[in-house]
C-alpha cells in the first residue's frame, strides 16, 4: 500500500486554506435566551458544509449555523485517517477521530441521542476518501465500529437509523469492500448514472454530481428551460428511488448569481446545498424555509 509519508506533513491544514482562495465565514453569534445561555439555531435540512474542516472550528462552526451535513476529506497515512484537502497540508494531529467522531459522540451523549437537540434526522457525515480507496475504507470501517452506537447502519439491506449517517465519497474503489459487507456503518455516495442501476437506496442513499459537467448555467440570466427540466427530472428520479441529491461545484461567491442558483436548487427539491460560506447559506435558507428561523 503506497501510503503518504510523514515527511510531507505540515504543521496545520489551515496553511493549505491560507494559500487558496477560500476564506471561511465567521461563526454566527449564538442567540441568547432569557437566562443568558446561548440558544441553538433550528437545524437547516438542506445545509451542507463543503470542506468543513477548513473552518476555524471544524464541525462546531457548521453546527452553530444549523447545518445538518458536513464533509471531511481523509487520507490514510501510516494507519491513521488524517483530515485535509491536499497531501501537502496534512497534520498528524488532525484526524477524523479528533475532529469529528469524538466530538460527535460527546454531542450525541449531551443531547440525549441527537446531534441537534430535539432534531431526529441524522447528521450526514460525508467522508471523501482521497487515497487508497479500498484500503482506506477498511481502516475507516474498523474506526466507525467503535462509534456504532451513534451511527446509522445497514444490516442485510435493512437500515437502522442512528444520530450520524456516514456516507463515503471520493475514491470509487471503496465500493467493492462496502458491497461485500452484510453489516455496514457507512453508505455510498452515488453518481447520476447510478440511478439506472439495481443498487438499492440502502446502499446508495445519496446522489452527488458536478454541477459544471451537468449544467452550463451559472446563475447569470434566466435558467435555460431545458436545463431546468433536466434538473427536476433528475431530482424526481432520485426521490422516487428513495435517494437524496447534492451537487458540488455550484457558484459559491456571494452575489445574485449564487442566489439564483440556490433558488433553483431549492425549487427543484435538491436536498443538500453545497457551500464553504456557512453564514451566507444560513441567511439564504432562513429567509426561505418556513420554520427555519432562529429561535428567539
Amino acid at each position: 500500500m503506497a501510503h503518504l509519508t510523514r515527511r510531507r506533513v505540515v504543521t496545520t491544514a489551515l496553511a493549505g486554506a491560507a494559500a487558496g482562495a477560500f476564506v471561511p465565514a465567521q461563526a454566527a453569534a449564538a442567540v441568547p435566551t432569557a437566562t443568558g445561555r446561548p440558544r441553538a439555531p433550528r437545524p437547516l435540512a438542506r445545509a451542507h458544509a463543503h470542506n468543513d474542516y477548513l473552518h476555524p472550528r471544524p464541525l462546531h462552526d457548521a453546527l452553530t449555523h444549523g447545518f445538518t451535513s458536513v464533509e471531511a476529506d481523509i487520507f490514510l497515512v501510516d494507519g491513521e485517517l488524517l483530515v485535509a484537502h491536499e497531501a501537502e497540508s496534512l497534520d498528524p494531529a488532525r484526524t477524523l477521530v479528533s475532529l469529528y467522531l469524538d466530538p460527535l459522540l460527546a454531542r450525541v451523549r449531551a443531547n440525549h441521542g441527537r446531534v441537534h437537540a430535539g432534531y431526529h434526522t441524522p447528521l450526514q457525515l460525508l467522508i471523501d476518501i482521497k487515497n487508497d480507496g479500498a484500503a482506506t475504507y477498511l481502516v475507516l470501517d474498523r474506526t466507525l465500529r467503535r462509534y456504532r452506537h451513534i451511527l446509522t447502519r445497514s444490516v442485510h439491506g435493512r437500515v437502522r437509523t442512528g444520530a450520524v449517517t456516514p456516507v463515503i465519497s471520493g475514491d470509487r474503489a471503496a465500493r467493492v469492500p462496502m458491497e461485500a459487507q452484510a453489516t455496514r456503518y457507512a453508505f455510498y455516495d452515488g453518481r447520476p448514472e447510478d440511478l439506472g442501476t439495481a443498487a438499492p437506496a440502502s446502499f446508495i442513499p445519496l446522489i452527488s454530481g458536478n454541477w459544471a459537467t451537468n449544467f452550463s448555467w451559472k446563475g447569470a440570466g434566466p435558467f435555460p428551460a431545458a436545463e431546468r427540466d433536466r434538473l427536476r427530472t433528475l431530482v424526481s428520479a432520485a426521490h422516487a428511488r428513495g435517494r437524496r441529491v447534492r451537487f458540488w461545484g455550484t457558484p459559491d461567491v456571494a452575489g445574485p448569481e449564487r442566489e439564483a442558483v440556490w433558488t433553483e436548487l431549492v425549487a427543484a427539491g435538491v436536498d443538500h446545498l453545497n457551500t464553504d460560506d456557512l453564514a451566507g447559506l444560513e441567511t439564504f435558507l432562513r429567509r426561505r424555509e418556513p420554520g427555519s428561523r432562529r429561535s428567539g
